[in-house]
């Protein structure tokens, strides 16, 4: 869809780098894997109460998949629905492998320290998450299992699971049409499960813009989400939150 003259605001996120904001029900938020090398790893809370989180296990159970994608719903740990997956060119999220940490990132790409690189130096997704929970009150105990947007993984007949680097291409988008007021906080470092040994995060460009009438409508062929979104709803219908 072109939203070019709906546009409310756009931003770009240097790879490694990360960003956090809050997003209103009734808009959509792109994500645009600008070089096809981007990992957006994201976490969602409710703005009211950010008690209410993004919940893995809840998102994959009730929709009977592994993966995230057009069509899908992201559900908090209330049984509501922060945004619903309104478009995708890219057909597979991961939202099972957590973040890189500083441990990880040393031993595979090795160091470079800020006080050399400047803003080459080498972050990981743990860290730029709480710099950017740490603006909001957040902190370590508020770091859940994320989505890790532009990233596929797949598993083996034993289990294993796999990074299919071969999925990232240049232009590649998503859309999240959100249905509550959320805080979304966003790190562009590698993927945990990415071989490459060349420290080397693609850039995530973000734009915002209202949410197109009908744009939803796939998503409600699942009963889970039809209810999912009830719910939603009576929390506004309740001005706030108290029901």
């Amino acid at each position: 869809m072109n939203y070019a003259h709906s546009l409310l605001w756009e931003e770009n996120v240097p790879g490694g780098c990360h960003w956090s904001g809050i997003v209103r029900r009734g808009t959509t938020l792109r994500l645009e894997d600008v070089e096809g090398r981007a990992n957006a790893a994201v976490l969602l809370f409710n703005h009211e109460e950010k008690l209410e989180r993004y919940n893995m296990a809840d998102t994959l159970k009730c929709q009977h998949t592994f993966r995230l994608t057009q069509g899908h719903a992201c559900y908090s740990d209330m049984g509501r629905i922060f945004c619903f997956i309104t478009a995708d060119t890219t057909g597979w999220h991961d939202t099972t492998c957590g973040l890189s940490d500083a441990e990880l990132i040393e031993k595979q790409y090795g160091v470079a320290r800020y006080q050399e690189h400047r803003n080459q130096m080498y972050r990981s997704g743990l860290d730029g998450m709480l710099i950017e929970l740490g603006k909001w009150g957040l902190g370590m105990r508020d770091v859940v299992s994320n989505i890790n947007f532009f990233s596929k993984i797949t598993a083996n007949a034993s289990g294993e699971l796999s990074f299919q680097a071969d999925n990232k291409r240049p232009g590649d988008s998503v859309d999240l049409s959100f249905e509550m007021d959320t805080l979304v906080v966003l790190s562009a470092a590698p993927h945990p499960l990415d071989p490459s040994k060349v420290y080397r995060p693609g850039a995530v460009r973000l734009a915002l813009f209202p949410t197109p009438a009908g744009s939803t409508a796939e998503c409600m062929g699942l009963a889970e989400n039809m209810r999912g979104l009830q719910h939603t709803q009576r929390l506004y219908a309740c001005k706030g939150g108290v029901e």
